[in-house]
């Protein structure tokens, strides 16, 4: 151990050496200086986002119900938005996209009025990963639309309360700056609906207001809880000197400290939270996080308080729950959430301890008028009881993930991985062989909450994922089995960081090499290497970090300790392999170092951007595809109190940087950045806020929301010209064409109309399924088709837009138009970008009014794989590009097959398109021969004719029913009437048509059997029209009435 120590020791020296000279060398470049190109998101405004899922709801910390309407619910999501259910939580619905989104600190609905809806962002569950806000919001419409009403640099809000017969009086608990000192916090109140504030309660700009509550029975009576809570990158400190509880008796005018009254603990405080008894206004009680803290209960509304309960579960990681909510009817009974929520029904002395199907509980609403119908927050978002709390709603209802990062493997449709915040890893498909992506499309991994998850190259069901406190796994989806891969497996809980050998991030990185499929990297503050499965680990650097023994200490502050690994410090955050060389290896640490090696890990340079934050936590490195020696590189500093972005590009292995955020806003940190893989300075930057993009390498960036919702964004994958977000609140949402934006050029500006080539398309199964679920519970799948995104600068009523899909020697499949009445055909088009999936169809067989067919939907042939072109025309001006269709790798139908399949469903679709003209035929004879017999039924002489006429419909009504079977008019008639040659033949379309084979032989005899019978019958057609029509025309000649004609009548498609 010695030698190893020296050995490290000098490789030490050799690196702070190194790190001094580079720092020396180091340049800071402009980016204002250099060109920039940029385009305007008409252009590529058909690009949108999915909601891919999963459907599992995370965390919420607040909730409240509608007095009166026992379906309304509301929540606000963590990252997610605020959300809404009128079913009493079997679905929801967001209702804040279009104006604001990110992370919900308070709901509050207006008694008196519950069109009223108050909002607050920033989250009060103030963990490693919480996320600030911008102040308050308010709808007037139940959520339809909002305002922003101020209090922006209140960043996290704890309540809001309103006035129960006075909806313009409202007051807000702001907590305000998490990370540093600011004025912003305390008690606001304003009486003229949020028009404006004034401050009520202020201790000092080091302490802000939590929780806050009304006497229900009289509300100029007030409670109110102040807290000293601050975090940094390293630690989190609960408690101090002005954590107290208030009261106010004149509307909150003035106040009286209650935290010093008799049978109140002795400080320091951290957090409290307070419930007053609607039954019992003198009932009051406090949830106190104190060396001797517990549920203390008042009795003569705040005067003296009384100690009844000091269970542990009850009040442990204090100021991550600490809420108290009074029974609505029943004085004795009082709810505390925590990890498991507890039920007291004596007054508080003893609690029940229960959980709603997720746990960790942080709040609650009791309707005021039935106690049983209840709301729960906990860290798998909202619940809904109505039998006080005995059952609850589920929570994979929302798609309100946080996820950390996001990885990828290399099966076919490539599977999607992350770590979900409180509760597991998950995979899900990015396409799924249904109709929309459903929770048979993702599984639940036996990995952690805040794991890097890395599948093995070699075997996709063999998975890596790390853990806080280096806690890693291997599970392996064929056998079930599960292995610690640690890479040093000590268990370091309750203990800062300096007790570990090596230190690991809550989230560090666990990444497979891109060049030996065998090595697996992980990141201590030491990078190691394992090549066996985690079997045995190397070490292959020095402490790549800085190392400050300040940073590794103790978390949690002068009451509870909280060292689960989310404080854990001075580790490295990030790992990249370069694609150009498994030698090139670049780490950036969560206290603000990026080192290179560039032999495989045996020496180290310090390449750090010197204009860089002391504390740039380094997010992402992403090496540059087009330029070796090219990185980029973000950091962010808003645990510092410092949300400026921060991204930093070199193309000289880090000798000399660039600061490329031109035209993000100062107060939007970034988290990753991602270059694209087909245009060279084509990159994507995700941020606290949301999507932005960049054409010309970071000289500049617009905006890229494009349809995604507010929401942080923790990082981004670009694959197969697909872009992939793991959004901290709301799940995976991705991109499936970045062709448009791969494209893209001045010259494509200059022009009215333009069609992107395609990119190639997969054909293959998928876009239907039986039992399809609520859509509001599932996500959308990838488009079953060919993407065309296409350009038209103007659009008006009297514009001609049409797109011919068409074989590579000009034979026109099918057009589609903007002048199409007939709905398959119909071309939707708006002023700018837009997107058209071509199903890969070729048209169905003929219809005609009032067909019911069992069993054989009008689906034509699929086009087999090869090359094909597309033509755009606007207003005469034409663009036209070819793309090709591929085969879906895993099948292994041959080209010849594929082919057989199509000649073989266009001869079947083809003969029932001939029946079905033989009966339009059949039918406009009718129609004329009842013509006829309306002018001379009425006359004697006539009979002869009024005869034949009659034998003529007779035979050909025997053809039709021989053909069609003309009893059927509703969905299930055929099950009572039965089928004809028509449906018999239809049927094969469909039953051969929904796989990628060759017809079977049985099918080709059958469809040979039936065709000739219809041949048949349209023969007999033929000769019985022949034989009659002349005849009758010659009857009805002298008679000067209109003939029977024999005309083709045009079938729909």
């Amino acid at each position: 151990m010695r030698v190893k120590f020296l050995i490290l020791f000098v490789l030490a020296i050799l690196v702070t050496e190194s790190a001094s000279a580079q720092r020396k060398k180091g340049n800071a470049v402009s980016s204002n200086s250099s060109a920039t190109l940029t385009f305007n998101q008409e252009y590529y405004e058909g690009v949108q986002w999915r909601e891919l899922g999963p459907f599992r709801g995370g965390r919420s910390v607040t909730v409240t119900g509608v007095v009166g309407d026992p379906n309304t619910y509301y929540f606000g999501g963590v990252g997610g938005g605020v959300w809404k259910s009128v079913d009493a939580g079997q679905t929801w619905f967001n209702i804040t996209d279009k104006y604001f989104g990110g992370t919900i600190g308070a709901v509050a609905v207006a008694e008196s009025d519950p069109n009223i809806i108050y909002v607050g962002e920033g989250e009060q569950g103030v963990r490693s990963n919480v996320s600030s806000g911008w102040g308050v919001w308010k709808s007037m419409d139940a959520g339809t639309t909002w305002k922003h009403i101020g209090l922006k640099d209140s960043k996290h809000i704890g309540r809001i309360r309103i006035h129960p017969k006075n909806p313009d009086l409202v007051y807000v608990a702001a907590m305000g700056n998490l990370w540093k000192p600011n004025d912003m916090r305390g008690v606001y109140r304003s009486k003229d609906g949020g028009a404006t504030w004034e401050r009520v309660l202020f201790i000092n700009d080091k302490a802000g207001a939590v929780d806050l509550t009304f006497d229900p029975n009289n509300a100029r009576i007030l409670y109110a809880s102040t807290w000293n809570i601050k975090r940094n990158g390293y630690r989190m400190d609960s408690g101090g000197p002005d954590s107290k509880l208030w009261k106010s008796t004149d509307g909150g005018d003035t106040w009286d400290e209650l935290t010093d009254n008799p049978g109140m603990p002795e400080g320091p405080n951290g957090i409290i939270g307070v419930a007053v008894s609607p039954v019992n206004s003198n009932r009051v009680w406090t949830i106190i996080e104190n060396t001797k803290g517990g549920v203390y209960r008042s009795d003569d509304a705040g005067a003296t308080w009384k100690k009844v309960n000091e269970d542990r579960a009850l009040r442990q990681r204090a100021w991550y729950y600490t809420r108290i909510t009074a029974d609505t009817q029943n004085e004795d009974k009082v709810w505390v959430m925590n990890v498991s929520y507890g039920v007291s029904k004596d007054g508080g002395v003893s609690f029940e301890l229960k959980n709603a199907p997720h746990g960790d509980h942080h709040d609650l609403w009791i309707d005021p008028n039935n106690n049983q119908r209840m709301i729960i927050a906990d860290d798998g978002g909202a619940q809904v009881s109505n039998d006080g709390g005995e059952n609850w709603t589920t929570y994979h209802n929302q798609p309100t993930a946080q996820f950390y990062r996001v990885s990828t493997d290399n099966h076919f449709p490539y599977r999607i991985y992350g770590a979900q915040q409180d509760n597991s890893s998950v995979r899900i498909n990015h396409r799924g062989n249904g109709v929309a992506i459903t929770e048979s499309d993702w599984i639940a991994l036996a990995l952690g909450e805040s794991a890097h998850v890395a599948p093995d190259p070699l075997n996709n069901n063999i998975i890596y994922g790390g853990g806080y406190k280096g806690y890693m796994n291997m599970e392996n989806l064929e056998t079930g089995q599960e292995r610690s891969t640690n890479v040093w497996p000590d268990l370091p809980a309750g203990s800062g960081a300096e007790v570990m050998k090596y230190r690991f991030n809550w989230n560090y990185p666990v990444v497979f090499s891109t060049h030996n499929p065998k090595k697996l990297y992980a990141g201590s503050n030491h990078l190691h290497a394992t090549t066996n499965g985690g079997q045995s680990w190397e070490v292959i650097s020095p402490d790549l970090t800085r190392n400050d023994p300040e940073t590794i200490k103790s978390s949690g502050g002068p009451i509870t300790q909280d060292n689960t690994g989310a404080e854990y410090y001075a580790n490295i955050f990030v790992i990249t392999e370069s694609p150009y060389t498994e030698n090139e290896i670049w780490t950036g640490s969560d206290d603000g170092l990026i080192y290179l090696t560039q032999d495989g890990g045996k020496t180290w340079n310090n390449v750090t951007p010197p204009m860089a934050p002391k504390n740039n936590m380094m997010n992402s490195i992403d090496v540059n595809p087009f330029v070796k020696g090219g990185a980029y590189v973000v950091g962010t500093s808003y645990k510092f109190g410092d949300n400026k972005p921060y991204i930093y590009k070199t193309d000289d292995y880090g000798k000399t940087w660039s600061l490329i955020t031109k035209g993000i806003p100062d107060e939007e940190y970034v988290r990753v950045v991602r270059a694209d893989q087909k245009r060279k300075g084509l990159l994507y930057a995700g941020t606290e806020k949301g999507m932005w993009v960049s054409f010309d390498d970071g000289a500049s960036w617009s905006k890229f929301q494009l349809n995604l919702p507010p929401v942080p964004i923790h990082d981004l994958a670009v694959k197969n010209d697909n872009l992939i977000a793991a959004t901290h609140g709301r799940s995976f949402w991705m991109i499936d064409d970045l062709t448009p934006l791969q494209q893209l050029s001045k010259e494509i500006e200059t022009k009215k109309s333009h069609l992107f080539q395609p990119m190639p398309t997969y054909r293959m199964a998928g876009g239907s399924g039986w039992g399809r679920p609520d859509r509001r519970l599932e996500g959308e799948n990838h488009p079953n088709g060919v993407m065309m995104h296409y350009y038209v600068s103007s659009i008006d009523e009297n514009s001609d837009v049409s797109i011919d899909v068409m074989e590579m020697d000009g034979n026109i499949i099918q057009t589609f138009s903007n002048k199409s009445k007939d709905r398959g055909t119909q071309l939707k088009v708006n002023k700018g970008g837009n997107r058209f999936v071509w199903n890969m169809r070729y048209p169905g067989y003929k219809t005609f009014p009032g067909l019911v067919f069992y069993s054989s939907p009008n689906i034509g042939p699929k086009a087999v794989p090869g090359k094909y072109k597309a033509r755009l025309t606007v207003n005469g001006q034409v663009t036209e590009q070819e793309f090709e269709i591929i085969k879906d790798p895993r099948v292994t139908t041959t080209q010849q097959e594929f082919q057989d399949q199509f000649d073989f469903l266009s001869k079947v679709r083809d003969k029932v398109s001939d029946a079905h003209q033989g009966i339009l035929d059949i039918r406009r004879i009718k129609t004329d021969l009842n013509y006829v017999k309306t002018k001379v039924e009425d006359k004697p002489e006539n009979k002869n004719l009024l005869d034949v006429m009659k034998d003529f419909q007779n035979e050909l009504t025997v053809i039709e029913n021989n053909i069609h079977q003309t009893k059927n008019e509703a969905s299930q008639d055929p099950l009572n009437f039965g089928v004809k040659l028509n449906n018999r033949l239809a049927f094969l379309m469909y039953e051969q048509g929904t796989g990628d084979f060759p017809p079977t032989q049985q099918a080709e005899q059958v469809r040979v059997e039936l065709s000739n019978q219809i041949d048949g019958e349209l023969k007999k057609l033929d000769a019985l029209i022949d034989s009659n029509v002349s005849t009758i025309n010659e009857m009805i000649k002298e008679k000067g009435i209109e003939m029977v004609m024999i005309k083709k009548e045009p079938a729909k498609m």
